[in-house]
């Protein structure tokens, strides 16, 4: 089981996607239009002074001068997985790519390694929620050389959200739109996150882990297993340990230790939350303290049925397809 850099997947059809009233919908810079033909994909290097940090891109068709522009979308990844989680491949149970599924939908979709994970360099630091911050400047500059544009949509999921979150605090500019799943606020309410501290001891003295196949496929079981395929963990075990079964602790410790990372008043930009309806990290009450708090009144708060933690390789994924879609393209609102 392998992940997929040039196959011509089947097109996704049939996802609906939010619409409001002809009159609110405006022309915008760069625009999602579904597109059909081959995915097109390249390998980067963004480099964080000496470290070197693995990027990778995919969309329809590779890149042409004077093509109109496409909405740039960065998937961020969280503590146990590296950037593979978002290009899976998954033989007989259906497209799991959010990249390719992104790409399809009209999206220039990029993601990365972070520092200590997959294809990146290897340093001493445990990578936490500030190192990944660093990382996600070093890649917009990437990004932005690479496309022509200096604004970007942000998709991260567990303890991507939360860098994404801190990277948008850190630099408003780059801040399009910003989809937070299976984010977590101060961390109240969670009998993941209360397991988890156990360990805290372990997580201030170490900075990595032991990541073995088990640990992986307690991903899709830990909250309410039946939400995410089997078949689907096994792939992705498949992916993951071809880069050892060691990973770092600083995003465990940021999120037992240190939250909140992200405060809702400094982020600006529009936000989507999602969670999952059985996430063990992500409390409700939680996420609706974080939800009030955000100036920006472009917002949402959405809750997907039949779903756990991950809500990106889960068996109801199109669910997180439709509402991130919907929420990507919205019509820009004529009266605010």
């Amino acid at each position: 089981m392998t992940l997929s850099d040039h196959s011509r997947r089947t097109i996704i059809k049939g996802i609906g996607v939010a619409s409001a009233a002809g009159a609110f919908r405006t022309a915008q810079a760069a625009t999602a239009v579904p597109a059909e033909g081959e995915i097109w994909s390249n390998e980067y290097w963004a480099k964080k002074g000496d470290i070197p940090l693995w990027m990778f891109r995919k969309r329809v068709g590779a890149p042409k001068p004077g093509e109109p522009a496409r909405p740039v979308v960065f998937f961020v990844h969280g503590s146990s997985v590296t950037s593979r989680a978002f290009d899976l491949t998954v033989p007989g149970k259906g497209e799991y790519s959010l990249l390719n599924t992104f790409a399809r939908y009209g999206f220039d979709c990029w993601t990365m390694d972070h520092e200590n994970y997959g294809k990146s360099g290897r340093t001493s630091g445990n990578a936490d929620i500030a190192s990944g911050v660093e990382d996600l400047k070093a890649a917009v500059e990437v990004i932005a050389r690479e496309t022509g544009q200096t604004k970007y949509h942000f998709v991260g999921e567990s303890s991507g959200a939360p860098r994404a979150g801190a990277f948008a605090m850190a630099a408003p500019e780059r801040i399009d739109r910003l989809v937070f799943a299976a984010f977590t606020y101060k961390g109240e309410g969670s009998p993941t996150l209360a397991k988890r501290a156990e360990q805290l001891a372990y997580y201030r003295s170490h900075n990595m882990r032991k990541r073995d196949r088990d640990m992986i496929r307690s991903i899709a079981t830990r909250d309410k297993p039946g939400t995410s395929d089997p078949a689907v963990m096994e792939a992705l075990a498949d992916a993951e340990m071809q880069f050892g079964d060691q990973i770092p602790t600083g995003t465990y410790l940021d999120m037992t230790a240190n939250l909140p990372v992200v405060h809702p008043e400094k982020v600006l930009a529009p936000v989507l939350l999602v969670r999952g309806e059985y996430d063990g990290i992500a409390a409700v009450p939680d996420l609706e303290e974080f939800f009030n708090k955000l100036p920006n009144g472009d917002r949402q708060f959405i809750i997907l049925p039949g779903t756990a933690h991950s809500v990106a390789l889960a068996t109801n994924r199109e669910l997180f397809w439709h509402v991130t879609r919907a929420f990507l393209t919205m019509p820009t609102p004529i009266v605010t």
